[in-house]
C-alpha cells in the first residue's frame, strides 16, 4: 500500500474510532460496509466517509461538540499511527520548535523512543542525570509527574522532561524483573564523556565510545592514533549504549576504518535513496583487524558505524541486534497555527536497508556474531510488564517503598570476551558491572 493510501486508512479509522467512542455504533456499521465497497486508495471516497462521520458528530451527538477538540484529537491520532518520531504540535509547540525546541531548558539526558505507546529508554548515557538518578537502558516510563505517557506523543514526553536546571521530575518506571518504582531525577545540563581507550594484552586496543555527537569523531581518531603508537595492532570499537548522534558523525567514525565505497545512505518515500555518503580515502587511519560491539542500547549514529563495518566486511559486529532508529523529521505548519512533525527520511546501511523498520525483526543492525547478555530486556516485553503490574494489583499512582541499595553484581563481559577471542587474544578477566 502506498503512503497516501495508508494516510487515508488512518484518517478513516481515526474518525470511526472517535465516533464509536461517542456512541454512534449503528451508523459506524453502515460506514464500515460503505468503506469496504470503496477502493482504499480513492481519496475522494475516503473523504466522503470522513465527512459523513463528522456530520453525524455535529448533528446527532448528545451535546454540542467542540469541533476544535475533535479536530485536534483526530490529528493527534493520525500522528500516533505513523511512528514514534512523528507528532502533531499545537500552535504553542510550533513556536517553541521554531525557536530552537528545548534549547535553554535542561532535561534528563536519556535517549528516548516509544514502544507499545509507552516512553522507552534506549540509553541512559554515563554521567547523565538519568543515569545518576538510577534510570537504565530498557526502562519503560509509565508516568511523568503523574502524566500517563501512553496518552501523549514522544514530543510531549520530551517537553514534560525538560525544565529548569536543578528541578526534579518524578518518573514511574517499569523494569523487567522488578516491581514498579518511582524514581526522581534532577534535571541538568549534560555532555557525555569523551571516548575512553586502553590496550588489552599489548596488541588489541579497545575504544569505549560514549557519544557520537558533533566533534566526537575527532576524539575517536585521536584515541585510535594513540593506541597504534602504543603498539595496538587490532581494534575493538565498543558502541554499546551509544544512541543518538548525527549521521555525519557516524560516517566520520566509519571512515576512520573504511577507506573507500559507501558508508551510509538516506532513503525517502518508496525507498528511494536521497543521499549517499561515501568514504574519503584520506580520512582512513586504521586498516588492521577490528570488531564492533553492539547492544540493544546502540542506536542512531552508532548503527551507521556498525552497519558500515558489517556490510563492508571490514570486521565482525558482535553482541546484540541494535535498537533501530535514525530518522529525519520536517515540520509542516497549518493555517490553524499547529503543525505536523513528520518523518520524511530514514538512515540506512550502505546497501540501503533502513535501521528503523516495521517490527523488531526488521529493525536495527543484526550482529554477525550474536552474543546476548542474559539481563538485556527486549522492547517487546513492554506489554508483559504492564500486564504483570495489573495482575499484581499495583496502584499506578502509588510510590512503592524503595528497595535497600545493594552492591552491583559484577558479571563477566561475555561480549567483550567474544570479541577478544575473535581477534585472537586470550581474554583477561574482562568484567562488566551488571
Amino acid at each position: 500500500m502506498s503512503f497516501r493510501g495508508k494516510i487515508w486508512v488512518l484518517v478513516l479509522s481515526g474518525a470511526i474510532a472517535m465516533y464509536a467512542v461517542i456512541g454512534g455504533l449503528p451508523i459506524v456499521g453502515s460506514l464500515l460496509t460503505t468503506q469496504a465497497q470503496q477502493p482504499v486508495n480513492d481519496p475522494g471516497a475516503q473523504l466522503r466517509i470522513v465527512e459523513s462521520v463528522l456530520q453525524h458528530i455535529q448533528n446527532d451527538y448528545v451535546d454540542e461538540p467542540n469541533m476544535e477538540k475533535v479536530r485536534v484529537g483526530a490529528l493527534r491520532g493520525l500522528a500516533s499511527g505513523l511512528d514514534p518520531y512523528s507528532s502533531y504540535l499545537t500552535p504553542e509547540q510550533v513556536k517553541e520548535f521554531q525557536a530552537g525546541g528545548f534549547a535553554g531548558r535542561s532535561g534528563i539526558g536519556a535517549e528516548l523512543s516509544q514502544v507499545s505507546g509507552y516512553v522507552y529508554i534506549i540509553s541512559a548515557p554515563k554521567g547523565s542525570p538519568a543515569e545518576k538518578g538510577g534510570i537504565k537502558s530498557g526502562d519503560v516510563i509509565e508516568y511523568i509527574d503523574g502524566k500517563a505517557t501512553r496518552d501523549i506523543s514522544l514530543y510531549d514526553a520530551r517537553q514534560l522532561l525538560a525544565g529548569d536546571a536543578g528541578s526534579v521530575v518524578s518518573l514511574r518506571v517499569l523494569r523487567s524483573g522488578e516491581k514498579p518504582q518511582t524514581i526522581k531525577v534532577t534535571r541538568g545540563t549534560f555532555k557525555a564523556p569523551s571516548a575512553e581507550s586502553r590496550i588489552e594484552g599489548g596488541k588489541i586496543g579497545i575504544i569505549k565510545v560514549n557519544s557520537l555527537d558533533t566533534g566526537e569523531a575527532a576524539d575517536i581518531r585521536s584515541q585510535l592514533t594513540s593506541l597504534t603508537k602504543q603498539g595496538a595492532q587490532k581494534i575493538i570499537l565498543d558502541l554499546r549504549g551509544v544512541a543518538g548522534g548525527t549521521l555525519e558523525e557516524g560516517t566520520a567514525v566509519a571512515n576512520l576504518f573504511i577507506k573507500d565505497g559507501d558508508l551510509a545512505k538516506v532513503v525517502g518515500r518508496e525507498g528511494k535513496v536521497t543521499r549517499t555518503v561515501s568514504a574519503d580515502p584520506s580520512k582512513a587511519v586504521f586498516d588492521g583487524e577490528m570488531a564492533v560491539l553492539t547492544s540493544l542500547g546502540t542506536a542512531g549514529a552508532a548503527e551507521v558505524v556498525a552497519a558500515a563495518v558489517g556490510e563492508r566486511k571490514r570486521g565482525e559486529v558482535i553482541g546484540e541486534r541494535t535498537f533501530g532508529s535514525g530518522t529525519d523529521q520536517k515540520l509542516f505548519t497549518m493555517s490553524s497555527g499547529g503543525g505536523y512533525l513528520l518523518t520524511v527520511a530514514k538512515w540506512a546501511s550502505p546497501s540501503g536497508t533502513p535501521f528503523f523498520g516495521e517490527d523488531r525483526n526488521s529493525m536495527g543492525v543484526k550482529p554477525s556474531i550474536e552474543v546476548k547478555r542474559p539481563d538485556t530486556p527486549e522492547p517487546l516485553d513492554v506489554e508483559d510488564l504492564v500486564d504483570q503490574q495489573n495482575k499484581d494489583g499495583q496502584n499506578p499512582q502509588a510510590t512503592p517503598t524503595p528497595a535497600p541499595k545493594t552492591k552491583p553484581v559484577v558479571t563477566e563481559d561475555i561480549q567483550l570476551k567474544k570479541a577478544l577471542e575473535v581477534l585472537g587474544e586470550k581474554p583477561a578477566a574482562s568484567k562488566a558491572v551488571g
